[in-house]
């Protein structure tokens, strides 16, 4: 296991040694330029052991015929006439065989979305939508469906999703009176407004109607395998006149598990005038607990917990040791879309036990995931790795106690670096992750407490990245003296250290701005806006890069990342590094010989990275900048590995050591 290490304490995560020589880099890219103004693409090619560019097949026939892939056909005075002939036949051959795959691609991939989602157009779920706790493919019910609900038959109605083990269902719709609805003609996981929408067809009192509606969906999302033995209580307001029978659709208007799992929303009927507000809750049983394995036989805490330790009432997730830190800052969870743990499995250790301690997670990767939409990755983006599973390690680390060693003092959670190295490469989409961790260690300092990790995470029991972690409980005092990752020195960027160097820019925003454009990210994701670059610069002048970006305290994740205590996650200034090296390689040409490129992390490359800062909505800006390092050039495309550093204005804060991306062929799944 690699040593950790922490300002002297022997636990810092950071192997890589300074001052690193070219000689010791592997596959140091030759460059070469075109002549003209700033602004022409550098052309990398990766050498060979005996100094010679390695060239694919394709490339030794551009070189043959006098093209530079990704490169104008610049022809010199000397160029034979016939070889101009035929260097314009490869080149148009290669641009028809390219469009020709694509092509084939989309078809074949519009026959698979049509295949596997009936023939609908496959939707994305907005980063802030609620995730159910179960899925089924299910929307529509007849009255035999509806009676069977009444049953208690959830797994029958909804599919085998909607049955856990160690969860009574006793939640069931219409209660102690007559069922009202005769059909349920479709159900929206995301209709209406976004939160999701049922249109049911009903004989009786609208009131019964309406609260049956918001019944149905909170069946339909799950809500009930949350808490055993739980039941639906209903409150309708509002009247609806003269109705005794028709079509009435429920708008729901919010969803959430805390305090308790509930749907709201507003039911009109067709043709009728006036409206009604009705609120279905989950309940546990009367006498029940609620708290940590209180509310399943197999499960010390799900996604019920996990939402009140992100935003709620943390007595409730964690034990009434933990009260005091309810409503105040304190260590959380990521809320929203960035909650990235669902379950905890097991674990063997105890309270107050803060030397080492194993135990299992998990969490479900939906298809429709935001991030999926969102990414320019051909799967799970790089950030969502590292996320899931530094949440899943430093979950049961906090159960554990460290912060109840010093109560009455604020401490806010960090975390300070790592390494992670993917080991095989795997589309997650409707994936269950399960994450296996350990607590090494715990020191507990003064203002400050210190823990260790490593991890594994599987998919179906095979392991696909592992990693190892620290991260630190710091007071007020300690968060407010930070000095960055060089003592407080000036660390000034490599571009500010070489004014001369010719720079060229890369207007990501324009890019992304036209909704065609392949392999870009988008929306929640827009991470950079453009990327300036100097060719050959760099500290292994194999290629350097620089992005600025003005932080808007209104930006999505301050309220995601924490709850009272907002900063910018550190994997998203991982993944905004990423999207700068995505964007250069793009702009570089190595897509231009792929006919269906996509961006993948490579496997079987470790990465590190260590934090000592934290960004704020009031720090003004982001600054980073990344290394080129290594160009490896393969059958199938292209990795970039290169080093990186982010600052906030006056201070680096985050160091990142081989950050590698790929981009390959795309591959059946």
């Amino acid at each position: 296991m690699t040593t950790l290490e922490f300002d002297g304490i022997p636990f810092d995560p950071v192997t890589a040694p300074a001052g690193e020589t070219r000689e010791r880099i592997e596959g140091v890219p030759s460059r070469r330029t075109d002549t003209g103004s700033v602004g022409t693409r550098t052309s990398p090619l990766a050498p060979s052991s005996d100094g010679a560019p390695i060239r694919s097949a394709a490339e030794k026939d551009s070189a043959e015929s006098g093209i530079q892939p990704g490169a104008p056909a610049a022809r010199t005075d000397r160029a034979a006439p016939l070889a101009e002939i035929r260097s314009g036949v490869v080149a148009a051959h290669r641009a028809a065989l390219s469009a020709q795959l694509a092509l084939q691609r989309a078809v074949w991939q519009r026959a698979v979305d049509t295949e596997t989602t009936g023939g609908t157009a496959w939707v994305t779920a907005a980063e802030s939508a609620f995730k159910p706790l179960a899925r089924t493919s299910r929307t529509r019910l007849d009255r035999a469906a509806l009676l069977r609900l009444t049953e208690g038959d959830l797994s029958g109605v909804f599919g085998p999703a909607h049955r856990r083990s160690g969860i009574e269902v006793a939640a069931r719709p219409a209660g102690p009176g007559p069922l009202v609805l005769t059909e349920v003609t479709a159900i929206e996981l995301y209709g209406g407004s976004g939160n999701g929408s049922v249109t049911a067809r009903f004989d009786g009192d609208p009131r019964a109607a309406a609260i049956q509606t918001a019944e149905v969906f909170a069946l339909y999302l799950g809500m009930p395998l949350v808490l055993s033995g739980s039941s639906l209580v209903a409150e309708c307001a509002g009247t609806i006149p003269s109705a005794t029978s028709g079509t009435i659709t429920l708008t729901v208007t919010a969803l959430d598990l805390v305090p308790r799992p509930h749907v709201t929303g507003t039911a009109r009927v067709a043709g009728v005038n006036g409206e009604l507000g009705v609120t279905v809750t989950v309940v546990e049983r009367p006498g029940s607990g609620v708290g940590p394995g209180q509310v399943s036989e197999s499960l010390l805490l799900n996604e019920f917990h996990m939402t009140h330790l992100a935003r709620g009432d943390q007595a409730i997730a964690m034990g009434p040791e933990f009260a005091e830190y309810s409503g105040v800052r304190a260590t959380r969870l990521p809320t929203g879309g960035l909650l990235l743990v669902d379950r905890v499995l097991d674990f063997d250790g105890r309270r107050g036990s803060l030397d080492s301690a194993s135990y299992t997670t998990e969490y479900d990767s939906p298809a429709d995931s935001w991030y999926y939409g969102d990414t320019a990755n051909d799967s799970m983006p790089h950030f969502v790795y590292m996320e899931t599973s530094l949440q899943a390690a430093l979950l049961m680390g906090y159960y554990a106690g460290p912060t109840l060693t010093q109560p009455g003092t604020t401490l806010s959670l960090r975390n300070l670096g790592g390494t992670a190295t993917v080991l095989r490469q795997i589309d997650l989409r409707d994936k269950t992750i399960r994450q296996s961790s350990r607590l090494l260690s715990t020191t507990i300092l003064p203002g400050s407490s210190l823990q260790t990790f490593d991890y594994t995470l599987s998919v179906d029991g095979e392991p696909f990245y592992t990693g190892e972690t620290m991260f630190g409980y710091f007071s007020d005092e300690a968060l407010a003296n930070q000095t960055g990752l060089d003592a407080g020195r000036p660390a000034p960027t490599w571009l500010a250290e070489h004014p001369d160097a010719r720079v060229r820019t890369i207007d990501v925003a324009a890019r992304r701005a036209d909704a065609s454009a392949p392999l870009c990210a988008r929306r929640t994701l827009a991470l950079i806006d453009q990327v300036e670059v100097v060719d050959g610069g760099g500290r292994y002048e194999a290629g350097y890069l620089h992005s600025l970006r003005e932080i808007d305290p209104s930006d999505w994740y301050f309220a995601r990342h924490f709850h009272l205590d907002p900063v910018i996650p550190g994997s998203l200034g991982v993944e905004s590094v990423i999207h700068a090296i995505q964007e250069w390689m793009l702009d570089a040409g190595f897509a231009d010989t792929i006919g269906d490129p996509v961006f993948r992390i490579p496997a079987e490359r470790t990465f590190t990275w260590r934090y000592r800062g934290q960004f704020l909505p009031t720090d003004g800006t982001v600054e980073l900048e990344a290394h080129i390092k290594q160009i490896h050039r393969g059958p199938h495309g292209v990795t970039v590995v290169a080093d990186g550093s982010l600052w906030k204005p006056g201070l680096r804060i985050y160091e990142l050591i081989d950050l590698a991306v790929e981009l390959v062929e795309r591959k059946e799944r």
